[in-house]
């Protein structure tokens, strides 16, 4: 129509400044903006250290800390306590044998079997008796419940509700990646828009097999 080769012409055609000063439009019978088509993304199966998913490697890596840290702590905390130390009552018929250090129930290894326990909600068949030890066991019980009961609310999200993430959003999403290829139509309003994103239309300019001749 601008050449004088038509009168009318009838085309899904975007209403944009240029064309305006050269041909009339009719009224809009549709108003859409641009989309981006993309592929659906498929959903990832879950795999054997999904479990794992709820919580940060971050926050897994400090509660394996803390539990050693607690362990050790608890061990010392014995160890120097004169109320983790006793003396064992022989049983009926048996003399006493004599010992140079009265037994002591939190060793190294009863301590981490103690704050794996109670990491577990399961318990164990000892407990500090010290006021020290008691309180580091206390800390560590209340450390225990404030994890579990956060990661037993994200594992629940995390199985009921399906999170299926697209890779781009938004134009801008576009530009900060460089795996997935795009472009536009050789020619239209899209292309025209396209050049008010530097960024982007570098992008497409750079790889000319994604500009689709119009037919």
């Amino acid at each position: 129509m601008a050449w004088g080769r038509a009168q009318i012409g009838v085309a899904p055609l975007t209403i944009t400044l240029v064309r305006e000063e050269v041909i009339d439009f009719s009224k809009p019978f549709m108003s859409l903006g641009i989309s981006i088509m993309i592929k659906k993304p498929q959903k990832s199966k879950p795999g054997v250290f999904s479990f794992l998913d709820p919580l940060a490697y971050e926050i897994w890596m400090c509660i394996v800390f803390a539990y050693i840290g607690v362990s050790v702590v608890l061990f010392l905390v014995s160890r120097f306590s004169p109320y983790e130390w006793h003396t064992e009552e022989p049983e009926d018929g048996q003399d006493a044998s004599p010992s140079d250090q009265p037994p002591n129930e939190f060793g190294i290894f009863n301590s981490l079997w103690f704050s794996l326990g109670a990491f577990m909600q399961q318990g164990c068949d000892i407990s500090p008796r010290s006021l020290s030890g008691r309180i580091v066991g206390g800390v560590w019980w209340f450390f225990t419940l404030i994890i579990i009961s956060s990661y037993t609310a994200n594992l629940a999200a995390f199985l009921t509700v399906e999170r299926m993430v697209s890779p781009i959003e938004s134009a801008e999403d576009l530009s900060k990646q460089t795996e997935i290829a795009y472009g536009t139509l050789d020619s239209g309003s899209t292309k025209e828009f396209f050049r008010d994103y530097l960024q982007c239309w570098l992008e497409i300019d750079k790889d000319v097999k994604w500009n689709i001749p119009v037919q």
